[in-house]
């Protein structure tokens, strides 16, 4: 029986609201074996998570895993740094795009592939309050204009 390639567990949907993601990186995630598990069960969330690339390492930060229900004492802390793992010429053009003024690094999502769990990285620049309006406003157009397409049949 073949697993399915890739499902998410975890996403940042306020992120797509409150920036423009200007590039995107997969990474994978040092994580314990209770957090898989947790993660399995959707018990994650991303809401206030940012990236930080310090002395060669890229980690994430203020990100949250439910403990396990069924964890013992050995369960994990909610909210740890965790380390991802990327190439190096990535952590390079991370760290570039995070020194320069208006950028920051942001998780978009975490999701499994091929059994491991991955994590979707966003450069993003932030998007102002008129910006946000307006996406606002097409998103609401669009919803009015697919109903009225829908009522027309």
């Amino acid at each position: 029986m073949q697993k399915n390639s890739s499902s998410e567990l975890v996403s940042n949907k306020r992120a797509f609201y409150n920036y423009e993601i200007v590039e995107t990186f997969e990474a994978g995630l040092i994580l314990l074996g209770t957090e898989i598990k947790s993660l399995r069960n959707h018990g994650g969330t991303l809401q206030d998570a940012y990236i930080l690339v310090t002395e060669g390492k890229v980690i994430m930060k203020n990100s949250g895993i439910a403990p396990y229900r069924f964890g013992s004492a050995f369960n994990h802390p909610e909210k740890r740094e965790r380390e991802l793992l990327l190439h190096k010429r990535e952590i390079i053009k991370l760290q570039v795009f995070s020194q320069q003024k208006g950028f920051t690094l942001i998780p978009l999502s975490l999701y499994l592939k091929e059994g491991y769990v991955k994590c979707k990285i966003g450069v993003a620049r932030g998007k102002k309050s008129h910006d946000k309006r307006a996406a606002i406003k097409d998103r609401q157009d669009k919803k009015s204009i697919d109903r009225a397409i829908k009522n027309q049949d």
